[in-house]
């Protein structure tokens, strides 16, 4: 039971390892703003992420209920102290793939918030200023003027 247990949370801490260096090249690609290199990322983490879902699916299952911290106190003081060392590695890894996920969220948005409003400056500059600006027929409409337009004065 121990070997089951400590292979999937090894399997874990290395997959953490490579999500995050998966995660600093998807940074390294939002920077340089390649587009097809971030989709590509994406996939390969997305579907990372739910081989780590599967394999901590398989060690909850595999220790019943029981805590993992719990499990290595009843196992013998090597095992127990290897066990604890590999989830310490694993909260570790987890925190430094949480602050660079964290990291290209935040440029991410950034950017869209840019594209956002740089898309609504063009789009300001090139609107017409009036509403009624072309006609029916697709020209433009002759201003109409409220009073006279040969005649004012005060009488």
């Amino acid at each position: 039971m121990y070997s089951i247990i400590y292979g999937s949370l090894s399997r874990q801490h290395k997959a953490l390892q490579l999500l995050h260096d998966l995660l600093e090249e998807e940074y390294r690609s939002i920077m340089g703003r390649k587009l097809d290199a971030v989709c590509s990322l994406e996939f390969s983490i997305q579907e990372l992420i739910r081989q780590l879902a599967v394999e901590k699916t398989m060690v909850m299952k595999g220790l019943n209920g029981v805590r993992a911290r719990e499990y290595a106190a009843m196992l013998p003081e090597e095992q127990a102290s290897a066990l604890l060392q590999i989830l310490l590695d694993i909260d570790a890894g987890e925190q430094q793939v949480a602050r660079q996920a964290s990291r290209n969220s935040t440029l991410s948005l950034a950017l869209l918030d840019q594209s956002s409003r740089n898309l609504n400056a063009f789009t300001q500059q090139v609107m017409p200023f009036h509403a009624q600006t072309y006609g029916r027929r697709g020209g433009m409409r002759v201003r109409q003027h409220p009073q006279a337009a040969i005649i004012s004065g005060r009488l």
